[in-house]
């Protein structure tokens, strides 16, 4: 792009104005809601340019895009959540994202890796909740990640869970507090201050859902602050190291477990009008969430040494140790990441109730949703297996085709039923290879 020469704000406008053929309300919409700085610039270089084009053109992308119906966005949502580099996000471009649910659907794949794919298969209105409610959750673990001090980091977590008490659209939502020291290690922990500091515009999206999805989104927020204020004092107590499978337990139903019973509650809530659950399936959720967050446990045991924390007892006296050009320590690493692929894999009987409990419809995306998200999981699996010295088990798929061999599921309850079997028999089998379970295994269902 041409550098633009010296000019008034009036001149700057007019240029945007001829060079995208905008209409004079776009220009007053780039003024308004894209660049509130055109209006004191003495003179124009490129990126005051740059900003009142992203206000034109975002505005009337947001216009156009508000006529679309979700089904047909989604697509665009999958595909971005292929392509996107979540190693190094465009911090840039997504800190100068104004509109409030562009900046949600843009943010979420750098938040919930997987997860957003499986969100983007949801229908609409479980889709724009549940993004919410996923961004909320990544932000109380970014507090608990990221804010080094003990009292600094409660005192940031039980305040993120109060905003939400007394929320309405008439009122607004108090701002999140703030994390004053940047201690991000990388790409996706910039990406996840980012989102803190963005904060206000997940808010103006949660104000925009319907009173009941708020109550359930509030729920989860409070239930997963309060369950990391716990896991952070209890790391703290005992020098960082959980102590027993009952914690590590507690600590993935904290984690990743309530954002599981949100989004069971959720779907239940929008088919039925009821957001409580039968005791049964509330318990599957749970053990759903313990089994996928088992996964990122797994998956960054050296990552989490090297920042003075442990979740097996066996590695207390490694805190802070790099395990390259170790023998022992990598036998013990390797030893540790085995016992809880095998402990996660033993929990993998609770998914298929759970998901056909939530989609009883003959069509559901919902069940489409969920077969993704167990093919995801399986897929983490088969590479923990190896690393934990095991024969992994099946092929390795691209995301792009898993999320084209989820679809089916969408209208054929017998494809889920094949999926989800097949994969609970390879779990429960290669836990029994290794010595763990019992030879009665479950056989996957028939077509």
């Amino acid at each position: 792009m041409r550098k633009v020469p010296g000019a008034a704000s009036s001149g700057v406008l007019l240029w945007a104005r001829e060079r995208h053929s905008a209409t004079r309300r776009q220009v007053a919409l780039a003024k308004e809601n894209a660049c509130p700085r055109v209006q004191s610039v003495q003179s124009c270089d490129l990126p005051v340019c740059l900003d009142v084009l992203e206000g034109v053109a975002g505005a009337r992308y947001d216009a156009f895009m508000a006529k679309i119906p979700f089904l047909f966005l989604r697509p665009g949502l999958l595909a971005r959540d292929v392509l996107v580099n979540r190693d190094e996000p465009d911090l840039d471009h997504l800190a100068r994202i104004e509109n409030p649910e562009r900046f949600v659907w843009a943010i979420l794949p750098h938040a919930a890796r997987t997860f957003s794919a499986c969100i983007a298969l949801l229908p609409k209105r479980a889709a724009k909740a549940s993004a919410v409610g996923y961004l909320y959750c990544r932000m109380n673990d970014t507090y608990e990640d990221l804010v080094v001090d003990p009292d600094e980091r409660d005192a940031a977590l039980r305040d993120f869970a109060a905003r939400l008490a007394e929320a309405s659209p008439e009122t607004g939502v108090p701002p999140a507090p703030l994390i004053h020291t940047n201690n991000a290690k990388d790409g996706r922990d910039a990406s996840h201050l980012l989102l803190v500091e963005r904060c206000g515009q997940v808010d103006e999206v949660y104000l925009t859902l319907e009173p009941e999805v708020r109550g359930l989104i509030n729920r989860l927020v409070i239930d997963m602050a309060e369950g990391m204020r716990w896991s952070s004092a209890a790391f703290h107590r005992q020098g960082g190291v959980l102590e027993d499978e009952d914690q590590l337990t507690r600590y993935c139903r904290n984690v990743l477990g309530h954002p599981v019973l949100f989004a069971s509650r959720l779907l239940h809530y929008q088919q039925t009008g009821e957001p409580e659950l039968p005791e049964k399936i509330a318990q599957d959720a749970m053990t759903a969430g313990e089994m996928v967050q088992l996964a990122n446990i797994t998956r960054d045991i050296e990552k989490d040494l090297l920042r003075g924390i442990a979740y097996h007892p066996l590695l207390r006296e490694d805190l802070g140790r790099a395990v390259d050009g170790d023998p022992e320590l990598t036998e013990r690493v390797r030893a540790v990441r085995e016992e809880l692929m095998l402990m996660a894999l033993r929990r993998a009987p609770a998914y298929q109730p759970l998901i056909e409990y939530l989609s009883p419809s003959r069509i559901s995306m919902a069940r489409a949703s969920g077969v993704l998200m167990m093919q995801f999981t399986d897929r983490y699996y088969r590479s923990c297996a190896r690393r934990a010295g095991h024969e992994p088990w099946g092929k390795r798929y691209s995301g792009g085709r898993l999320i084209l061999s989820a679809l089916p599921a969408t209208w054929s309850r017998n494809r889920a039923r094949k999926v989800l079997g097949g994969i609970e028999h390879d779990f429960l089998r290669a836990a029994e290879v290794a010595g763990d379970m019992p030879p009665d295994l479950p056989r996957p269902a028939e077509t």
